[in-house]
């Protein structure tokens, strides 16, 4: 089923993608200064589109190709568009690789 993209996502929803605990993601919150999230009167954080790319290039810098904290906040400063594409090519491929595994199966 294909993902209808909103305009924002709430926390639980924002951790459910990249398959991270909220904790992780209010840390990183703290710790990159580019994720601004939306907060309602309850301090409910709501994530926007830029704010889910932003989450999605740290999460592969740190998380599939190793990168430390500060490390990844290096590379973001210095090309944080080419981070970004490479991010969204290695999710993309991913999707691919399950998707035909998926028929795989079924054949």
């Amino acid at each position: 089923m294909e993902e209808i993209e909103r305009a924002q996502y709430s926390i639980g929803e924002t951790a459910k993608m990249f398959g991270v605990n909220t904790s992780l993601l209010r840390y990183w919150e703290k710790e990159f200064d580019m994720i601004k999230p939306n907060k309602n009167k309850k301090g409910d954080r709501f994530f926007t589109t830029k704010d889910i790319e932003t989450i999605r290039t740290i999460y592969y810098l740190t998380k599939v190709k190793g990168y430390t904290l500060q490390g990844a906040k290096e590379a973001l400063k210095s090309n944080f568009a080419k981070e970004a594409g490479n991010a969204m090519v290695v999710e993309t491929l991913l999707k691919i690789k399950n998707k035909l595994l998926e028929i795989k199966q079924e054949l």
